[in-house]
């Protein structure tokens, strides 16, 4: 099936690092109780000892007893996290397989085929006109936030299903609530493997194994992956041209997934990822530095020989012990991630070009402990409660080159130095409880509410309560309607450690004179959703739904300065609306799918980090609402697969985008362009894939073709708010692929 959509509105069940010893003490504290009492109810509820194993080498049952255990202890792990009302979208790995480029993509280009997901230069995606605000899932338990950038941590390779959970999230979800991709890992129940070679335009190679198996008496199973990405279009171009000028990039992924099944009602788990990415910045042609700098003589610098470099590093591990027995459920969970960014600049180059130079070397390390839990009380309340505390410490080097000026911005002398070296740490805390309430058949309430606290830049709290109800009433359709309240604090990560104070009579200095500086706060919204899925047959499915939330201190994100690195800031006030449709066909090997999604996302008046603009924009921002940068009025995608008899198999994909947005038109009687008051214009792209699969050798053959038209379109033009550099979609490719099955 190339696209399975579900719209998860019916009530029903879904399927380290280790700590410091600081946070150890935290989380060991308020789980002692838990974590102590399930190997003494696993020991309770276990069989009494059996007998010694069967000599007979054909004697399969046990292993085949693990294999309904571990299936059943899944789906246990599932209920702890369903949707209950909130709006649903799964991608299976058959349905990656049948897409265009197939687990070869990165992940965020299969997301892009999900409704109301649009997507925004250097690999970043948009869910419902939301700037980032994303949280990643994997088997249940959350993956901290980490500072990369351009690449991708997680590969399609090691997904046998994702969610991304959207609308009005049950109170189980907090602090990223745009989406939530809640990832479900390969496991090895599937023995076996595949390696592949693939590779064609862009001097893309990518050589890739993976292999999953389990132990000789079935209690453990592993499965592993690993990956290279070479090619020259590492980043969106800055150009229109076929290729990128400057942007190699090279990119090792690596995924292991162990479990051990200790009896009927206890599963430990871990799961560890590592992720090493470089990336070429590319070079706008032919332009030549006209600010007047002049380093030891030298004044001019061609752009084509700039040679700037980013390398982004995520090592991530988890660990988990899931108890199902009788009504009850947990899954107590220890997680860690550090990851790592550094950007090496063109000194001379950005010197006579933007008056400064800065390498900058951040890290971050996140650490934490997450227990949940589901109780059934009775056929009419299903309980669900859990807490989440994470540590995040980040530190932050910067060594910035910079011409001393006088006070008019003029050179009056040779470079200098200004080195900063900052650290900062971050607590957050967060408790859940909820009720499923069943009043009667037709219909499901659930309610409930979260606490959220951290401390970090700032130290704010909030108490958020939801509400979601689901009626069915028969003829395929569900309808439901929900209300959340969400509290999300900036991403930590990124907010900036170095201080616009220190650059004060220099060409380093903001171009706000006020050099106000004020940490960016979290943002509180209202969100309200209401929607439908209509099963008009056994092979067609239409879903429909809309959305409206009112934010306070709405939280965006822009680059500023040479480091690709994006900074959080505030809007005081956020408005964002959309409607979504999508549609979906399956009979006779013939998969098709479509969806459009209407979205509308406006700020007024910046509240933090003032310093990173304009005083012209902040002036307009003050008194008027503008589009988000990242707004896009009208985002599409829509596929087809169709699988021959002989193991042969064709399809196709497309993404639409009407546009983000750039400076406007300038106002009657005004000098500066309205800021995000234009749009650029829209675009349409689309991919086709064949393949075939030889069942004796265990061999499949593939081809794709991207951008078959070869349509030229402009993600971003560079102007906005917060917005860094052109880049455009990537030209026509062809790729090819072989793969063997081991």
């Amino acid at each position: 099936m190339l696209l399975y959509y579900i719209t998860d509105i019916a009530p029903h069940n879904d399927r380290a690092k280790g700590l410091s010893p600081f946070m150890l003490r935290i989380s060991l504290l308020s789980s002692a109780a838990l974590l102590l009492a399930l190997p003494l109810a696993a020991h309770a509820e276990s069989d009494p000892p059996a007998a010694a194993t069967p000599a007979d080498p054909d004697q399969a049952a046990p292993v085949q007893d693990i294999v309904v255990t571990g299936q059943r202890l899944d789906a246990a792990r599932a209920s702890i996290q369903p949707g209950l009302g909130a709006t649903t979208y799964s991608i299976t790995d058959a349905t990656i397989a049948a897409l265009p480029g197939g687990d070869n993509q990165q992940l965020n280009q299969i997301l892009l085929q999900l409704p109301g997901v649009s997507q925004d230069g250097a690999g970043q995606l948009h869910v419902r006109d939301d700037h980032g605000n994303l949280q990643y899932r994997i088997n249940g338990t959350i993956l901290p936030e980490g500072i990369a950038v351009f690449g991708q941590t997680l590969s399609p390779r090691l997904v046998e299903r994702f969610d991304l959970r959207t609308g009005a999230l049950p109170a189980q979800y907090g602090l990223r609530t745009a989406g939530i991709i809640d990832i479900t890992t390969k496991t090895g129940f599937r023995k076996g493997g595949v390696v592949s070679l693939y590779g064609g335009s862009h001097d893309t190679i990518e050589p890739s194994v993976e292999y999953g198996g389990t132990s000789g008496d079935g209690k453990t199973n592993y499965f592993v992956t690993a990956s290279y990405r070479h090619n020259a279009l590492g980043i969106e171009a800055v150009d229109a041209g076929r290729t990128a000028l400057h942007d190699k990039t090279n990119q090792y992924q690596a995924f292991l997934y162990i479990d051990h099944t200790l009896n009927d009602s206890n599963r430990i788990s871990l799961v560890g990822g590592y992720a090493d990415q470089t990336f070429e910045i590319p070079n706008p042609r032919g332009l030549h530095p006209s600010s007047g700098y002049n380093v030891g003589g030298v004044t001019d610098f061609l752009s084509d020989n700039l040679d700037e470099n980013q390398h982004e590093r995520t090592a991530f591990a988890i660990a988990s012990l899931l108890h199902d027995s009788g009504p009850l459920t947990l899954q107590a969970s220890l997680f860690a991630r550090y990851s790592s960014l550094k950007y090496s600049p063109d000194t001379l180059g950005e010197l006579l070009f933007n008056g400064s130079a800065q390498a900058a070397d951040k890290k971050d390390f996140s650490t934490g402990a997450q227990v949940e839990g589901v109780f059934r009380a009775s056929d009419a309340h299903t309980i669900r409660a859990g807490f989440v505390v994470t540590r995040d410490h980040g530190t932050g080097r910067t060594d910035t080159l910079v011409f001393p000026t006088d006070a008019s911005g003029n050179q009056i002398g040779q470079p200098i130095s200004i080195a900063e070296n900052d650290s900062a740490t971050e607590m957050t805390y967060s408790v859940y409880l909820q009720d499923e309430w069943k009043p009667f058949d037709l219909l499901t309430v659930n309610f409930g509410g979260r606490f959220d606290h951290y401390k970090g830049f700032r130290s704010e709290s909030a108490f958020s309560p939801r509400i979601n109800a689901v009626l069915t009433p028969g003829g395929g359709v569900t309808l439901h309607v929900g209300y959340a309240r969400y509290f999300s604090p900036p991403p930590f990560a990124n907010i900036a450690l170095t201080s616009v104070t220190r650059f004060q009579g220099t060409s380093g200095l903001s171009p706000n004179a006020l050099l106000v500086d004020d940490a960016p706060y979290a943002e509180t919204q209202d969100y309200f959703d209401a929607g439908l899925e209509w099963k008009l047959s056994s092979t067609v499915t239409v879903g429909l739904d809309a959305y409206h939330r009112h934010s306070h201190r709405l939280v965006d994100e822009g680059q500023f300065g040479a480091p690709i690195i994006l900074t959080p800031f505030n809007y005081d006030h956020g408005n964002v609306r959309g409607v979504e449709f999508n549609i979906n066909y399956s009979a006779h090997g013939l998969e098709l799918y479509g969806n459009i999604a209407y979205a509308k996302a406006q700020g007024e008046y910046i509240v933090s980090s003032q310093f990173n603009f304009d005083p012209a924009e902040l002036a307009y921002i003050a008194s008027h609402y503008i589009y988000l940068d990242h707004d896009q009025t009208w985002t599409g995608s829509a596929g087809a697969s169709y699988r021959l008899g002989d193991g042969t198999k064709i399809g196709g994909s497309m993404i639409y985008g009407s546009g983000l947005r750039t400076a406007g038109p300038i106002p009657a009687g005004g000098t500066d362009p309205i800021p995000n008051g234009g749009k650029l214009p829209g675009y349409a792209t689309l991919n086709l894939t064949a393949s075939h699969k030889f069942e004796g050798p265990g061999i499949e053959i593939r081809a794709d073709v991207t951008n078959l038209f070869d349509h030229i379109y402009e993600i971003r033009d560079g102007a906005g708010v917060g917005v860094g550099a052109p880049q455009f979609g990537a030209r026509r490719g062809f790729f090819f692929g072989i793969s063997k099955s081991i």
